[in-house]
């Protein structure tokens, strides 16, 4: 596997070595030695998956304080922008973001740590989204940050009226006045 460290602290983008032949392809999607030694013990406890069609956007979501949760997440099919917002008060990059173009071809992973608020929008016809968490769930803990407010500066590549997003995510915090991360 390839470990690519982005320019936010934490946050890195894993590309598998893939071994094509005429029957198909084989990849190892985590090999817990590999990832350890790049990017450091987390332990995963949950595998999820969600299906979405065109345009839908699922976030900025993120859980706090004790509940926070680190994730690594990839596409099975189609093809996403996945999107990392660092929610950490104290580290250099607060505020900023890494985003990275995730599908079933080029089946990259995007490793987001806690203290981030995560989102992703989906770019093809339909896309089947995986993604490892190393904690629950924890609803009284969840919050979310307004994907499109504009001191993020995130480029989402499709016109706003094609946004097909949840009331709860409409109506997420504004930057300024969301929940950080000390």
């Amino acid at each position: 596997m390839n470990f690519i460290q982005t320019e936010v602290e934490g946050v890195w983008i894993i590309e598998p070595k893939v071994f094509l032949d005429s029957r198909g392809y084989f990849m190892e999607a985590f090999k817990k030695e590999e990832f350890e030694a790049n990017i450091g013990t987390v332990n995963f406890i949950q595998d999820n998956e969600s299906q979405s069609s065109f345009g839908v956007l699922r976030g900025l979501h993120y859980q706090k304080g004790e509940y926070s949760q680190a994730k690594l997440v990839r596409v099975i099919r189609g093809q996403v922008l996945d999107v990392a917002v660092d929610m950490r008060k104290s580290s250099p990059t607060f505020g900023k973001h890494v985003s990275v173009e995730l599908s079933e071809e080029n089946k990259r992973q995007f490793f987001i740590p806690r203290g981030f608020a995560h989102g992703f929008l989906v770019l093809s016809d339909e896309a089947t989204f995986t993604y490892k968490v190393d904690n629950a769930y924890a609803p009284k803990a969840e919050a979310s940050v307004l994907y499109n407010d504009k001191s993020l500066s995130i480029n989402w590549p499709i016109e706003p009226s094609q946004i097909i997003m949840s009331e709860k995510d409409r109506e997420a915090a504004l930057f300024v006045n969301a929940e950080y991360f000390v």
